[in-house]
């Protein structure tokens, strides 16, 4: 079991991040809250001071987390801040549209920077801080997005299955080193990002039941979680349809 009383987290202005910083901070824990948004930032900070007790840190940091060349410092300051640092989060990321991303290679490439090159550079950085301290975990939002390329969001999908991939090779690196490395899978999650969506299907899910789920995750150290579990299921059966069929399939 992990203690999580000193944490990082990156997108913290996104849904399921903010909900699980009130979640962290209710259990006794100290931040470190990275957003690119400044006001909804500062906003989420203060919130956070008021749930906190007086022995709690809590701070923001305001940046672009494409600009890898900040990574290194944002880390520094971190520690700076907690005095060490138990455990990161890593939530950020945006949700393009796959016509959009057809059109444009720019767009692809950017959105490919964006959810995933950016995130392997912070779990490059964060790997090299934990795997000498032998503790810690390393969670990242990733998505069933990226079990499998569907015709509705390949760009979004390979993206986050870069970052998967990536994930397993360096838990598998740090597994003797006392680190634990957290993929996180969530399904349909009813957020801002996903606005423009139908959700009156019964596999949409809340932000706050989202992130109780990587909470215990993260505490008990888990290698890679579906949420809700039962996307395990549905991932699994997409993942073993047969190319000849599936490349038939509007999914």
């Amino acid at each position: 079991m992990n203690t999580l009383k000193r944490v990082v987290i990156f997108g913290a202005t996104s849904a399921i991040a903010e909900q699980v910083s009130r979640q962290l901070v209710s259990q006794g824990a100290s931040l470190f809250c990275v957003g690119r948004n400044n006001n909804k930032l500062t906003a989420i900070v203060d919130d956070l001071k008021v749930r906190a007790g007086t022995n709690q840190k809590i701070e923001g940091f305001c940046c672009d987390l494409v600009n890898i060349k900040q990574h290194q410092a944002i880390i520094e300051r971190a520690q700076d801040v907690l005095g060490d640092i138990d455990a990161v989060l890593i939530a950020h990321g945006t949700l393009p549209t796959q016509q959009d991303c057809e059109n444009s290679v720019d767009l692809t490439l950017k959105e490919i920077e964006t959810n995933a090159l950016s995130i392997i550079s912070l779990l490059t950085l964060l790997a090299n801080y934990f795997e000498p301290k032998q503790k810690g975990v390393i969670s990242v939002i990733s998505s069933v997005a990226g079990d499998r390329g569907r015709q509705s969001n390949y760009v979004y999908g390979a993206s986050k299955g870069m970052v998967s991939l990536f994930l397993q090779g360096l838990r598998n690196r740090l597994a003797q080193k006392g680190v634990d490395v957290v993929t996180i899978k969530p399904g349909f999650v009813d957020t801002p990002m996903t606005a423009s969506f139908n959700k009156s299907g019964l596999l949409w899910s809340k932000p706050d039941k989202i992130a109780q789920g990587i909470v215990s995750a993260m505490v008990k150290g888990k290698n890679e979680v579906y949420l809700p579990g039962f996307w395990w299921g549905i991932m699994f059966m997409i993942k073993h349809i047969p190319e000849s069929i599936f490349k038939k399939m509007s999914l």
